[in-house]
């Protein structure tokens, strides 16, 4: 069997002298991009990330009206509660152990979410939302971005 070989055309150097670029050569020579540099000028927003976690949605949505009637109060401005996805964990177990071993229940749990965010909130809306009381059973998670 006999190949054929292609003919490679190989790339032309462009030669550059010192006092003079060239148009094409220049953007060769800044093939790298450069990170923007940040102006003094732009505001830096702090912003409060509010994760609440729970079993039960109902408890979980009066909850979240609760911490957000107390940022309200003060006013906070609000982003959310925008509802995250609900995460199932599913358990099999036997019924029997031994004749009936294929018989089999399942059960779920359900832990559902919401996320709340707080853009620039002040020391009065941080110490509020510290001393608020929520139901048990209720998970928070906060975090400054």
């Amino acid at each position: 069997m006999v190949t054929k070989e292609a003919k490679v055309k190989k790339p032309k150097a462009v030669k550059v002298s010192p006092g003079k670029i060239t148009k094409t050569a220049k953007e060769k020579v800044s093939s790298k991009k450069e990170k923007p540099v940040r102006t003094g000028g732009e505001e830096s927003h702090v912003i409060l990330r509010i994760r609440v976690r729970a079993y039960e949605s109902k408890i979980l949505d009066s909850s979240v009206k609760q911490i957000m009637d107390t940022a309200i109060r003060y006013d906070a401005t609000i982003v959310g509660p925008v509802p995250l996805p609900t995460e199932i964990k599913k358990y099999t177990v036997n019924r029997s152990p031994f004749i009936y071993k294929n018989a089999r229940e399942q059960f779920e749990i359900r832990v559902h979410k919401r996320l709340i965010d707080i853009i620039n909130p002040n020391a009065k809306t941080i110490e509020a939302l510290t001393n608020l009381s929520l139901p048990s059973g209720v998970d928070i998670d906060v975090k400054m971005l």
